[in-house]
């Protein structure tokens, strides 16, 4: 006896049970027969609306035989399950990657098809979702229905709003079955769950670098395709990421949402924060694998590894000279457009570099966190404490590979190895007489206005140069120096012999 079988009047598609029809049938009907008591949220099959109901009692009644995790649903735990047998049951028929998910498989399906179903109607641009396409719109709309009752900021879709109200009330309302790590947004806690299965459906068609989410990948492939679609309103500088638009933003709006909780120093970027907290707690997580010498800040170690391998990627269009790090080569360049982009806004003082305007800073607030422990004398950096400390234990890591001299300071060893190149970076605009070092320049500089900044406190006769006012001040002491050793004499005969 042939088996009944009951057909779909959409799609063709064969049930073995009636039953199984009815339900399928709403997926081109839409209805949802099913809403929730708590929210009204509505479902289509009942067992949707069953497993929905435990975000709302926290109910668990699944739990992994292994590590005793517990589960909303059973499909989670199933899910989970493949964490501890590493089995991945789905893969792709275009490159042969596995998945231990069907909706990460399906996801990165798209990777090949490039398929997108969904066009805007205004600018034509097109999406894999539809969701995604709604979203997009309200760019064009400039529609913002929902606003914040703490802070007024307004937004296109009101789950964006409950997203955002979480930034008042710290709540996270997402956590992860596996570690119990919480989090703010269900997205996050769906981006911090391929760290435990190490998948990433995502895959870059340039240079092959893999994503566990598509909005990193889209951020990832501008770096190619050299796309900046975020504009600043203010100055219209443009990013390839909202996130740093955002970041950018804040230096029109000196916006610093985030504080230290040890010292109160407020910052404009989450990253900085975590940066400066390592002050506090000199932790140094980054280490060198050559050296083994550690870093609070990865840059610093990337910075640092380039030491071992001599490796100078970019050179300078004007003087030829190379850099092993692009913001180097930048902060070069302005040596030759006399460029100054950072100014004080206490004073108005202009710097070409910015870690120069924030030295320059501390003069104004006179900040010193930082002392030595040996003679107490108080510093502004740490950078400076660590040069400082150096003339008591004489320690000079830095040394020439021309002729092996060391130094204790950085910045005397690149002046230094001006003497082997005999660059000379630094020019007089009145007479174009070059120099290597900047305060050799500034001293010369004297000689065209005829300042005299350092005057004798016995005579008040005024000097250009601070070893002329010295060598002057023998003569009230009756003293003699000699210009090559440095060496004091009582005599001129004693100084000639020398």
């Amino acid at each position: 006896m042939d088996r009944q079988v009951f057909t779909c009047g959409f799609c063709s598609k064969a049930f073995s049970q009636k039953y199984y029809l009815v339900i399928h049938f709403r997926t081109h009907t839409n209805e949802k027969p099913y809403s929730c008591d708590v929210c009204y949220k509505q479902f289509s099959r009942k067992s949707y609306l069953n497993a929905h109901f435990r975000t709302h009692t926290n109910e668990k009644p699944y739990s992994c035989d292994t590590c005793k995790a517990k589960f909303k649903q059973k499909s989670h735990l199933n899910e989970h399950f493949r964490t501890h047998t590493s089995e991945k049951l789905f893969f792709c028929d275009e490159c042969g990657k596995h998945f231990s998910q069907k909706g990460h498989l399906n996801k990165h399906l798209f990777t090949h098809t490039k398929e997108k179903l969904y066009s805007c109607d205004v600018c034509n641009k097109e999406f894999s979702y539809k969701s995604s396409l709604n979203t997009h719109f309200q760019t064009h709309t400039n529609e913002k229905p929902y606003s914040c009752d703490v802070c007024n900021k307004k937004f296109y879709q009101k789950n964006n709003l409950s997203k955002h109200f979480r930034t008042h009330t710290k709540e996270k309302p997402h956590s992860c079955e596996l570690c119990n790590k919480q989090f703010s947004r269900k997205s996050g806690l769906n981006s911090h769950f391929f760290t435990h299965t190490n998948e990433k459906p995502y895959s870059c068609d340039t240079c092959g670098k893999e994503f566990a989410r598509k909005s990193v990948l889209d951020a990832h492939f501008r770096i190619h395709s050299n796309l900046k679609p975020y504009a600043c309103d203010v100055c219209n500088k443009e990013f390839s990421q909202k996130s740093h638009l955002n970041r950018h933003f804040r230096t029109h709006t000196k916006e610093k949402p985030f504080s230290c909780d040890t010292c109160g120093k407020e910052f404009c970027d989450k990253s900085n924060l975590i940066v400066h907290l390592r002050t506090h707690t000199n932790e140094k997580p980054f280490f060198c694998d050559r050296c083994s010498k550690k870093f609070c800040h990865k840059s610093s170690l990337k910075l640092h590894f380039l030491r071992h391998t001599k490796e100078k990627l970019f050179s300078c269009d004007t003087c030829g000279k190379e850099f092993s790090h692009k913001s180097n080569l930048n902060r070069h360049f302005r040596t030759h457009t006399n460029e100054k982009p950072f100014s004080c806004d206490t004073c108005g003082k202009e710097f070409s570099h910015k870690c120069n305007l924030k030295l320059h800073f501390l003069t104004h607030t006179n900040e010193k966190l930082f002392s030595c422990d040996t003679c107490g004398k108080e510093f502004a950096r740490k950078s400076f404490l660590d040069e400082h400390c150096r003339i008591h234990s004489n320690e000079k890591p830095y040394s020439c590979d021309a002729c092996g001299k060391a130094f204790s300071h950085k910045g005397n060893l690149k002046v230094h190895y001006r003497r082997h190149t005999k660059e000379k970076p630094f020019s007089c605009d009145t007479c174009g007489k070059q120099f290597s070092c900047k305060n050799i320049l500034n001293t010369h500089l004297r000689s065209h206005s005829n300042e005299k900044p350092y005057s004798c406190y016995v005579c008040s006769k005024d000097f250009s140069q601070k070893s002329n006012l010295n060598r002057h001040f023998h003569t009230h002491t009756n003293e003699k120096s000699c210009d090559v050793s440095k060496k004091d004499f009582s005599d001129k005969q004693s100084l000639n012999k020398e």
